[in-house]
């Protein structure tokens, strides 16, 4: 369950001197660290004559940060939870200002944490406690606590399981269904993306069908849209 969250405190400690010192902020999301990001993927943009991005457009961009990544989730998931402790219930592939990070939701008790993970080197560049603006942290928490309850594969078991089907981009928590799982997408080497459900207590990775049904409802709309033309 990937969290839309405003930040509370950013909190960001550096040795300087021997000494340390800590940083916080409020509001929206956290820019600095991702300006310190070691990876900036090529910007893959291009428009068509209408100054549309097309599916070509996409898949390139996809591809070259798929490639620009050289921390995996599952490495980027350990590299968080070194930092904060708990237990990662997301982590996300993320072009913020040009760095490439990972995004990080880690679940400590019934406190939610942000880490965002350099997409390069694995270091972490900036850590957070995350307080939902609409104010159902605890019921977030209590929903996520109760699916993870008796799982045996962790986010970065799942991460590590869907490998083989691509570059793992996002690795998320499905509390939403009776069944809970782990939702994974990853690109393939062309950019095309891919949806895939890892079992919360083994690492059996299953296609994700209701993600495949979308993407046929899709493209029937379209053929629709092209027809009344």
């Amino acid at each position: 369950m990937k969290r839309n969250l405003v930040i509370a405190t950013v909190a960001a400690a550096a040795l300087i001197g021997g000494g340390t010192a800590t940083a916080f902020a409020t509001g929206g999301d956290d820019d600095s660290a991702a300006a310190e990001s070691s990876v900036q993927p090529k910007d893959s943009d291009r428009k068509d004559d209408d100054g549309k991005d097309d599916d070509r457009d996409d898949a390139a961009e996809n591809t070259a940060e798929a490639k620009a990544a050289e921390v995996t989730a599952a490495d980027a998931i350990k590299a968080a939870l070194a930092d904060t402790s708990g237990t990662a219930v997301s982590a996300e592939l993320d072009d913020e200002d040009g760095g490439l990070v990972w995004d990080v939701d880690i679940l400590k008790g019934s406190t939610w944490h942000g880490v965002e993970v350099d997409a390069g080197t694995g270091k972490v560049l900036g850590s957070w406690v995350d307080k939902d603006d609409d104010g159902d942290d605890a019921a977030d928490a209590a929903r996520v606590n109760s699916a993870l309850k008796g799982a045996s594969t962790s986010a970065a078991d799942a991460a590590r399981a869907a490998a083989g089907k691509g570059t793992v981009t996002s690795v998320d928590l499905d509390d939403d269904g009776k069944a809970g799982v782990w939702d994974v997408e990853t690109t393939g080497a062309k950019g095309a993306e891919a949806d895939w459900h890892v079992g919360l207590t083994n690492d059996k990775v299953t296609a994700d069908r209701s993600d495949t049904h979308d993407d046929r409802d899709d493209h029937d709309d379209a053929d629709d849209d092209g027809s009344d033309d």
